[in-house]
């Protein structure tokens, strides 16, 4: 009954109101009588107004409080006084019209009545109905908070559960904050960092990444072991982890200043698996994120995340693998395969280019060599290299080529598939033929996406290659001696080779160079290679159009069109590269429609990387090469998507700079 005295507590203010509205009339009636009367009715007026709040006031408190009592018994009004935890009844105004002892010592602390929850807590009645058992913070303390309401429709009544859960809660905080996390570190291409360096020069770079590394997880209450010469272990808590997060793993830029006799700069690779039950699956979790930043080429955090990977970093080109210890086991191990399979079908990525079809002939060549029965399963209608088909069945008139309905045809048990170019289910020439064949082999060099092909026999991803035709151009030598190419089928692998590699500009390394010279060794034409990157008259004049047509936003060159040629995909290709030409363009982007799907092809030489840039649209690539499909948009939505995409790309690499300068 607080509340109810609480009312009486405003009468002095009454008397006081009176005595002076009293006072205002005797110094007006002294002054002049004509103020007196015009000022007795307003004095009178408000007075009344006083009297009829205060009786009102009175009148609902007291049928609030009688509602309250006409749904609680004896035994329930006796119970909400004693309760040893915190109760409150509100109005369905959010008002606090009763509380218990508990309650006030705990959480009120100061008389509350009259007051609203939203001194305690901002969320609604009905949000907290909905979400029993929900937990606020006041007061540095934590709370269960549980609501029981009456039906009653004159003035519905509530009455509020505190639970203090303040220890449970800091001990389940504790808890998550020093949960594990599992770092595996790997130094990129460490063989080819100190194959021409001195012993000294080797422990002088292998002692100044150890002491990074320690200097950079000493700052945390965790430690880190090193496995092999190129290889660590550390292991941080929760929140020393999340603060590295905010930094956005600093320690990939710090290594990048310890340079090589060759001025190769020392890159990092880290696999990070924290959200898994034990620490066997964590660090499963951080081999397998591992796998794909090295998949990726390096120089970045892979994060395993429920349903995929997070990635940091590969800002930076990779660097290349001289060696060909690896094309050498690769080409062994499929040489088995090959020769225990009695059919064998060859595949690459929808739309195939001269990279894919290229690479297709080359590994049927050699395939053919080995005595084998061989096709490629190519949609020569939606193909973008139908200029090397018929280059190809001028010297071949066998059907080599068959289309993904045709090919199922040859497929049986023992049949072995090559893909080639892709490493994405999603992306092949023909999922059907794919989910079809048991036995797979990956070939490719683009860099890896998180839905990548897992149930291959042998997956030979090689990011720092140039071209999938450079790859198979190297298993070609090591499948043995009788594997020899006719000069059209060197001709073909040197066409993918110059069409990845922009006529040998971009991403070409030693390996590429001594690949081409097989080639030409082999009888490869430059000039029959030419001509198949002729385009028409017609394909020529939409490309001028297209690169006419771009503007230039932020450093990078954008253009839309709304062509609908057959070689709309050739065509922004082509206008891609020729806008990075342009004089303070860094990167180039490509927009156009086919059907519901808007088509976005990536360029750059390298000063941005415009795969993060394309993986924020949903695709990928490399950091110089990329594209991405949105389906179900059109060309403004997925610019806008684009020019955002930019914004973050460029506000995270400023914030990495500043880091880096700090």
């Amino acid at each position: 009954m607080q509340k109810y005295k609480k009312v009486w507590i405003l009468r002095p203010f009454m008397v006081l109101a009176v005595l002076l509205g009293a006072l205002l009339l005797l110094v007006a009636y002294s002054r002049h009588w004509i103020l007196f009367v015009c000022l007795l009715p307003v004095v009178l007026g408000a007075l009344g107004y006083m009297f009829y709040r205060y009786f009102r006031l009175h009148r609902e408190i007291y049928r609030l409080l009688k509602n309250m009592g006409q749904h609680l018994n004896v035994t329930h009004r006796q119970g909400m006084f004693d309760l040893p935890m915190p109760a409150a009844v509100v109005s369905q105004r959010r008002e606090i019209v009763w509380y218990n002892e508990a309650f006030r010592k705990v959480l009120a602390q100061e008389d509350l009545y009259g007051s609203y929850l939203n001194r305690i807590t901002f969320r609604s009645l009905d949000e907290i109905k909905h979400h029993q058992g929900d937990i606020i913070s006041y007061k540095n303390k934590h709370y269960r908070v549980y609501i029981v309401s009456t039906d009653s429709e004159e003035e519905p009544m509530h009455l509020l559960y505190f639970i203090d859960v303040t220890e449970l809660y800091d001990t389940a905080m504790k808890y998550k904050l020093t949960r594990p996390v599992i770092m595996v570190i790997l130094l990129d291409s460490y063989e080819e960092i100190v194959k021409n360096a001195r012993e000294s020069e080797k422990t002088q770079i292998l002692s100044e990444v150890n002491r990074l590394l320690e200097q950079y997880i000493g700052q945390t209450t965790g430690f880190i072991i090193r496995l092999e010469r190129d290889r660590y272990m550390a292991i941080v808590e929760q929140q020393h982890f999340d603060r590295m997060l905010e930094e956005r793993f600093s320690i990939l830029d710090q290594t990048k200043n310890i340079l090589t006799t060759e001025r190769v700069p020392i890159t990092l690779s880290i696999g990070i698996g924290y959200q898994a039950e034990t620490f066997v699956e964590n660090e499963q979790d951080a081999r397998q994120a591992l796998d794909m930043a090295l998949g990726r080429g390096g120089d970045q955090v892979a994060l395993k995340i429920e349903g995929g990977f997070k990635f940091y970093g590969g800002a930076s080109k990779g660097v290349e693998k001289r060696t060909k210890v690896k094309s050498r086991i690769i080409a062994s191990a499929m040489l088995e395969l090959i020769e225990n399979s009695d059919q064998i079908l060859i595949m690459g990525h929808k739309f195939a280019d001269l990279d894919a079809v290229g690479a297709a002939i080359g590994m049927a060549r050699a395939c053919q060599c080995l005595g084998k029965d061989v096709h490629v399963v190519l949609d020569y209608h939606k193909c973008l290299a139908d200029c090397l088909v018929d280059h190809y069945r001028k010297y071949e008139k066998d059907d080599l080529f068959v289309s993904p309905h045709e090919a199922f045809s040859f497929i049986r048990r023992g049949t072995l598939l090559f893909v080639v170019d892709t490493h994405s289910p999603h992306f092949v020439e023909s999922a059907e033929v794919y989910q079809a064949c048991k036995n797979v082999v990956v070939i490719d060099h683009h860099r890896k996406m998180v839905d990548y092909i897992d149930n291959a026999v042998i997956f030979y991803h090689e990011p720092y290659a140039s071209s999938a035709s450079e790859m198979v151009t190297e298993l070609v030598q090591y499948l043995g001696n009788e594997c020899v190419l006719a000069h059209y089928h060197a001709e073909a692998l040197l066409a993918g080779i110059m069409l990845d590699t922009k006529n040998f500009i971009m991403k070409t390394g030693v390996r590429t160079f001594e690949a081409a010279a097989y080639l030409k060794k082999m009888g490869a034409d430059t000039i029959e290679v030419r001509k198949l990157f002729a385009s028409s008259m017609d394909s020529y004049q939409n490309k001028t159009k297209l690169v006419a047509s771009a503007e230039v936003y932020h450093g990078c060159a954008i253009a839309c069109s709304d062509l609908l040629t057959d070689d709309i995909r050739v065509v922004a290709a082509q206008a891609a590269d020729d806008l990075l030409g342009i004089d303070g363009v860094d990167a180039s982007f490509v927009l156009y429609e086919q059907g519901d799907t808007v088509n976005v092809s990536a360029r750059s030489m390298g000063a941005m990387n415009v795969q993060v840039i394309m993986e924020a649209l949903g695709g990928g690539g490399h950091l110089t090469m990329a594209a991405a499909q949105i389906a179900d948009s059109d060309i403004p939505k997925v610019k806008q998507l684009l020019l955002n995409a930019i914004d973050d790309y460029n506000t995270n690499m400023a914030r990495k700079k500043t880091s880096q300068n700090a």
